[in-house]
């Protein structure tokens, strides 16, 4: 069963052919058997997940089920689970029991979706290889010496092991989509506000935003239909209509025209990863696609405008952990002071540190101008640039990651050439668009992901646009042999 991806496990529970019971009972053996290996999950909830799975089949007995009525999925440590730990991966909130579910976990629970657990994460969203987390790095199940991409690394792992079936990411710098790449699998970062952020314990709060991780567009689609919609306890959350995004996936793409900025394919992007990206394009152009060169020219500056915005909004987010509230706390502290330094200090890891630091300074005074102030500038010419590309074609594709996935340790004692890893997602975090990665291919044994990247609310476009190439492609179907 294992081996099913979210829409066959949903057609199989529907025939009766397996109960979520027996379903939930072999993923959970898998993740016992193998996530020593990995270490992609941080906390196992065995017991609510069989209850869950118990419930599920009651349901469906009672003629009541939806698509994902029993199908196991996991949860990213970062969104509030009622009465289960959320540590977002860090020391400082190691022992915080959340007292009530984020709205994308009711939302999941609602469609009646069986949680297996809480997947590992680079501490509080900050990373791109998931090397900074505080329960360990997580393994690359292509390579298990390699880094499976952050931040969302965790829940990318279990999905490309088949310890789950989907699992839930969240993207504040492409933490969704690169990590796709680099483990095989389909993954989708939202429109800015299309998925409520409430219970989703923030990083960035003008760039996260949560969204599925599965092994196809198909279960994305499964995932994100469940996912999405306004939320009046989210302020920016957009009241507007969710589409049936499985509904549109069969549509032709004859005269679709696709962008291909000529600042993705230029220097930096491995010469192995730019050959798979042009496979996929011509395959692209078989199914009736037009390619259209286009150019980004602020995308340059995406990278340094992100590290001062988001440190900035973190320095100011990560202000609630104390010592004083919740999470950890020093102990026996001289004073007030030593209480918030020394807890600080000991809860965080060093690159949360880092950001916080470099956030505080840009926020000062006497610096807020020449720094926070200008990368909100350079934000609004990045948003230009797409809103011209968009003028002109349909969707913008490119590689997801310069590279393939680097080896564990490689990159962790150099901050800048990590932050490079990002260089062709975090444009569209700053510009609020929805982007996806799927698989498009391997190199040296690792996988190649393709980025598509929309205009905003276009989801159903690119998950359209995934679809189609994934019946005439087997690479999302690929797994890797230690975990087949």
């Amino acid at each position: 069963m294992h081996d099913k991806t979210i829409a066959q496990l949903s057609a199989g529970l529907a025939a009766g052919t397996f109960s979520s019971e027996e379903l939930t009972r072999a993923l959970l053996a898998r993740i016992e058997r193998f996530d020593p290996q990995l270490n992609a999950f941080i906390t196992v909830t065995a017991e609510r997940a069989l209850a869950q799975a118990r419930a599920a089949d009651a349901r469906r007995a009672r003629g009541e089920a939806g698509p994902l009525t029993g199908v196991p999925i996991a949860h990213k440590d970062i969104f509030c689970t009622d009465g289960v730990r959320t540590s977002c991966g860090s020391r400082i909130l190691d022992r915080f029991i959340a007292p009530y579910n984020a709205t994308v976990v009711e939302k999941l629970d609602a469609a009646g979706a069986v949680m297996l657990g809480k997947t590992n994460m680079d501490e509080f969203a900050m990373g791109s290889s998931n090397e900074t987390s505080f329960y360990g790095p997580v393994r690359n199940p292509w390579q298990l010496d390699a880094v499976p991409g952050g931040s969302s690394g965790g829940s990318a792992a279990a999905v490309a092991a088949r310890l789950a079936p989907g699992a839930t990411g969240t993207d504040t710098g492409g933490s969704i989509r690169q990590p796709a790449a680099l483990c095989g699998i389909t993954g989708i970062k939202p429109t800015y506000g299309r998925v409520s952020r409430w219970g989703m314990i923030a990083y960035a709060s003008s760039l996260d935003q949560g969204g599925p991780m599965a092994r196809s567009a198909e279960d994305c689609a499964l995932l994100l239909q469940a996912m999405a919609g306004f939320d009046p306890r989210d302020s920016t959350s957009v009241d507007r209509p969710v589409p049936d995004y499985r509904a549109a996936l069969t549509q032709p793409l004859a005269g679709l025209k696709i962008g291909l900025p000529q600042e993705y394919f230029g220097e930096g992007l491995d010469s192995a990863v730019a050959a798979v990206v042009e496979d996929a394009l011509t395959e692209y152009r078989r199914l009736g696609a037009e390619t259209v060169a286009i150019s980004l020219p602020n995308s340059r500056l995406a990278i340094p405008a992100y590290y001062v915005i988001a440190p900035a909004e973190c320095s100011s987010n990560l202000a609630r952990f104390d010592g004083v509230r919740y999470g950890h706390r020093c102990e026996n502290p001289r004073d007030l002071l030593d209480l918030y330094t020394r807890s600080r200090a000991e809860g965080f890891g060093a690159e949360v540190q880092r950001r916080i630091l470099v956030g505080t300074f840009a926020l000062s005074a006497g610096y807020y101008d020449a720094y926070y102030l200008k990368a909100q500038q350079i934000r609004r010419l990045i948003s230009d640039d797409f809103r011209r590309a968009f003028a002109e074609v349909d969707v913008i594709m490119g590689p997801t990651s310069p590279t393939v996935a680097f080896k564990l340790g490689e990159k962790v004692n150099d901050p800048i050439t990590m932050y490079l890893s990002d260089i062709y997602t975090i444009a569209v975090n700053l510009a609020g668009l929805p982007g996806l990665s799927l698989p498009a291919g391997f190199a040296d044994g690792l996988a190649v992901g393709l980025q598509l990247i929309g205009d905003y609310f276009a989801e159903e476009r690119l998950l359209n646009v995934a679809h189609q190439y994934q019946q005439l492609t087997d690479w999302h179907q690929r797994a890797p042999a230690a975990f087949a």
